[in-house]
This record gives structure tokens, C-alpha cells and sequence, in this order.
């Protein structure tokens, strides 16, 4: 015989069937599904509501119950360790999950009404009071202390600070990344083969300002011989390289 279910308003599926094991006074673990399933029905039956998202989320759980319930009556499933398959194992997951989170909501409402009977007095201390400083006792705070000594306790936080800097690194010099722009230095050796046909590579070299410059105009040479602008020439390993324009004047 089914438990008469007075109808109330549920905020969802889950929070419909949790009443319904309370009611029954079942085991969550244990559910029988035919029970379960036959008054869940009958309270989405006696529903009232215009709003298909809310009650969609009950039919579509509704679908559930009676697809656990379908394969409640086949024979049990056996997973690869050779137990038998509760249908119900993913439904009682969801529940414990949901009443979990539902009793921490409550815990969380308590303390929240807790804390709201908590009252505070904001400090009427008098300005005179909160404005007071205990004057300073110089002859008490210098105690024993001489000029002799200061000056050792000087020198010996000087001294402490030189001990903590590295000989050998504080010697370093700052390293500086050396920002040049490839395309630019292309634009300045094309215009330089422009006005100089015949050169030697060397002294180009000599007219760059850093060792930065010198590699990108070294790649730059490459390129330009690559693409067939200008040819190299040298007559020995050791002997200066000579850059011939290739472009017609």
C-alpha cells in the first residue's frame, strides 16, 4: 500500500525522492525501487505547474526510476571482476551527494542566523585617551649607553653589511640586451652596397658599434648572398673577404 504523499513544493527531483526514502523509512542504500518509482509518479501526477524546465527535470527522473526498475527485473549485469551490478549504484551515489550538500546549506543557514544575533559596540574611548602617548624616558631608554659604545655598534653593523656582499660578484658589470632591429640593418648595408659597389667585409665590420651589430650584419650578408645581390670573394683562408655588388647601378 502506498504512503499517502502530501504534495509540497521540492526544489527538484533528488530533493522528491530524499522525502520519499525519509517517508519510508528505507535504506538509501537499499532502495526499493518499485515503491519509490509507484509514488513518485503519483506526485508528478497531482503537479500544477506551467514551467516545462522544472518539470521536465522530474519526468526526465521519472525515466530514470522506471529504466532501474526495467532492469531490476532482467537478470543482474557482471562487471570484469565478476561482481553483480547494482542498477540503483548511480542513483544512491547522487542522493548521498545531494543530501551532503543539502545539510551542509542548512548548517551554513544556522550559522548564518547564529551570527546575525552577534552585536558590536564601536569604541567610545575619548579622544583625550585615544590621543595619549606615554612620554619618552631618554635618560631610562639610553640606560648605560656612551658615545664609545654607539660607535662600536656602528661599526660593527658596517662591518656586517660588507660581509654580505660577493667579492667576486659585485665586480660583475650589468648585462644589457642590445635591441636591434634586422630590417633596418638590412636597409642600411643594401644602401651601403648602393654607394660602395666593391668592399671589403672587415671594414664594414669595423663601422658597426657592438658585438650585436656585428652578428646581424654578418647575417645580413648571408641573406643578401643567398638571394643572389652580392658575391663573395677571397683569395686565401686568412686574407680579407671582398663584397661585390651584383645590382645594376
Amino acid at each position: 500500500m502506498a504512503i499517502p504523499v502530501k504534495l509540497e513544493v521540492f526544489e527538484g527531483p533528488l530533493d522528491l525522492l530524499l522525502h520519499l526514502i525519509d517517508k519510508n523509512k528505507v535504506d538509501i542504500y537499499d532502495i526499493p525501487i518499485v515503491e519509490i518509482t509507484e509514488q513518485y509518479l503519483d506526485y508528478i501526477k497531482q503537479m500544477e505547474t506551467e514551467d516545462m524546465n522544472v518539470m521536465s527535470e522530474f519526468l526526465v527522473m521519472a525515466a530514470t526510476l522506471i529504466d532501474i526498475k526495467c532492469r531490476m527485473l532482467l537478470p543482474k549485469e557482471v562487471n570484469e571482476e565478476g561482481e553483480e551490478e547494482d542498477p540503483r549504484a548511480e542513483l544512491v551515489e547522487k542522493l548521498l551527494e545531494y543530501k551532503m550538500c543539502k545539510y551542509m546549506s542548512y548548517e551554513l543557514k544556522d550559522r548564518m542566523i547564529s551570527a546575525e544575533r552577534s552585536l558590536y559596540k564601536k569604541p567610545t574611548i575619548p579622544k583625550e585617551i585615544s590621543e595619549y602617548r606615554q612620554p619618552v624616558d631618554y635618560e631610562e631608554l639610553i640606560g648605560d649607553m656612551t658615545l664609545a659604545k654607539l660607535h662600536e655598534i656602528f661599526k660593527f653593523m658596517l662591518k656586517r653589511q660588507e660581509d654580505k656582499i660577493d667579492p667576486v660578484r659585485s665586480t660583475f658589470g650589468k648585462i644589457e640586451k642590445d635591441e636591434i632591429d634586422m630590417d633596418v640593418k638590412t636597409v642600411y648595408i643594401e644602401d651601403y652596397l648602393k654607394s660602395h659597389r666593391k668592399f671589403s667585409f672587415r671594414k664594414l665590420l669595423e663601422k658597426q658599434n657592438s658585438k650585436m651589430e656585428v652578428i646581424v650584419t654578418f647575417l645580413v650578408i648571408l641573406e643578401l648572398m643567398k638571394v643572389g645581390k652580392i658575391e663573395i670573394e677571397q683569395d686565401d683562408i686568412f686574407s680579407d673577404i671582398v663584397i661585390t655588388s651584383k645590382e645594376a647601378v
